[in-house]
Parts: structure tokens; C-alpha cells; sequence
């Protein structure tokens, strides 16, 4: 007697939905299918981890997860776009650049929403995509580049720490529309602070300055998405979105 096939479609959509929320434990991301292409949802959270690694009571967002992972979406011909959520207190410089330059490099239809706040070195990561978003009660912090820890108080030392600021400066206005000199002047403001020199800025105002593209939550930021997509199915390579 025949055996009657087995219908395996229930058993592979299980096992998607497995890896869909395994991505979601392990690297805050998710997949979506939309009628404009995969999407591709990634999380940038709590402290940018660089070379040493934080407390195991401190969310972080790993470099060496991240950099991988951002290579392979931007070859993987079933991602259409990648939508970036940031929440992050910033965290390791290098680290934090590194990022911030493979999302700037990618050909691919990116978009980035601040929520909460996008602090420190977190300020690159959130101009980097094609088109920025902050929600109205998001919160930016802008400060100069400092370092914790034993250092050698030698002129090369602070030679070291001004030339990086100059790339987070330079990185800064050449993925935004704000120039380097304001945003200089917004890391070294002292009236703003209690503990530190810099600037807090919010939603709006990150907007008036030119930091961010524009004030908008996840329906904004995603419908911003479908039209790089959609415009992007036209044109190659994809234009950077002004």
C-alpha cells in the first residue's frame, strides 16, 4: 500500500517562526514579510560593547554580532530593507564608528528611529541610515570623547582623544545636515549640564538643528522605507535619501 504523502508546509512554517523568535532573544531583530519586500528589523540597544566586555547586568549591543550580521543583510537578496531602533547610551567609540560606517555604506533602503535616546556615540549610529527619525520625547546626548580608566598624561594623549573627536564630528556632518563647527559647539556648551560639558537635545529639536531628518514614530519611519524601496526598484544604485 502507497503511503500518502506527508504535507511538510506546517513544519516548515513552524520552524520559521522558531528562528523568527530565536532572532529576537538573541540579537533584539526580526524578519517581516510586507508587500514591498523583507524587512529586516534591528535593535541597537543599551551600551555599544567594544573589545572588553560589560557587566552581565548590562544590556548590550555586541560589535562582533553586529558587523556580521550587517554584511550578510546587505548581500542577502531576500532583505528588501533594514529598519534600525535605537535606545542606546552610547558606549566603546570604535566600536560604535565601525558600525555607524557599515550602515552608512550600505546600498540598501536603511532607515533609523530614535526612542528614548541615542546618546554619546550613539549620535553617529543614528544619522547613519538613509533617513533619520526621533520621536518627539527621544533624547540625544552630545559630549566630547572621554575615556575611563588609567590613562598616560602625555601630549600624545590628548592629541589621540581630539583627532577621534574629529572623525565623530566629521562623520556626524557628512550624514546629516548639521555642519561641524554647530555640532562642535553643541559638545563643548557648559551651561547644560550639571556633571559634564556637552548638550541634551530632543526630538524637535535635533530636528531644527539638522541632526535628524525628521520628527516621526515606527508608521512614519516605515512608510519612508516602502518608498525607498519602491523608488529604489527604479533606480540603481539607490540614491542617498536627502
Amino acid at each position: 500500500m502507497t503511503e500518502p504523502t506527508k504535507n511538510t508546509e506546517p513544519e516548515k512554517d513552524s520552524n520559521s517562526q522558531k528562528e523568527t523568535v530565536q532572532g529576537i532573544l538573541d540579537f533584539g531583530s526580526a524578519m517581516t514579510a510586507t508587500p514591498h519586500g523583507n524587512i529586516y528589523c534591528l535593535t541597537i540597544i543599551g551600551q555599544i560593547e567594544g573589545h572588553m566586555t560589560a557587566s552581565s547586568n548590562t544590556k548590550t549591543t555586541k560589535y562582533e554580532h553586529v558587523l556580521p550580521l550587517l554584511a550578510k543583510l546587505e548581500e542577502s537578496e531576500e532583505v528588501a530593507g533594514v529598519l534600525f531602533l535605537l535606545n542606546t547610551v552610547g558606549g566603546d567609540v570604535e566600536a560604535g564608528l565601525a558600525i555607524a560606517e557599515l550602515i552608512a555604506g550600505m546600498t540598501k533602503p536603511t532607515v533609523s528611529i530614535v526612542l528614548g535616546g541615542s546618546h554619546s556615540i550613539g549620535v553617529p549610529l543614528a544619522v547613519a541610515a538613509r533617513r533619520s527619525f526621533a520621536v518627539p520625547s527621544a533624547a540625544m546626548t552630545i559630549h566630547p570623547v572621554r575615556m575611563s580608566g588609567t590613562v598616560i598624561a602625555a601630549p600624545q594623549t590628548y592629541q589621540y582623544f581630539q583627532r577621534l573627536q574629529e572623525r565623530i564630528v566629521s562623520f556626524v556632518a557628512g550624514h546629516s545636515h548639521i555642519s561641524g563647527e554647530r555640532f562642535q559647539e553643541l559638545m563643548l556648551k557648559t551651561d547644560e549640564m550639571a556633571a559634564d560639558v556637552g548638550s541634551v537635545v530632543y526630538g524637535e529639536e535635533a530636528v531644527q538643528l539638522g541632526l535628524i531628518d525628521e520628527v516621526g514614530d515606527l508608521s512614519d519611519g516605515l512608510a519612508c522605507l516602502y518608498r525607498q524601496i519602491e523608488e529604489g526598484k527604479e533606480q540603481e544604485p539607490f540614491p542617498k535619501d536627502e
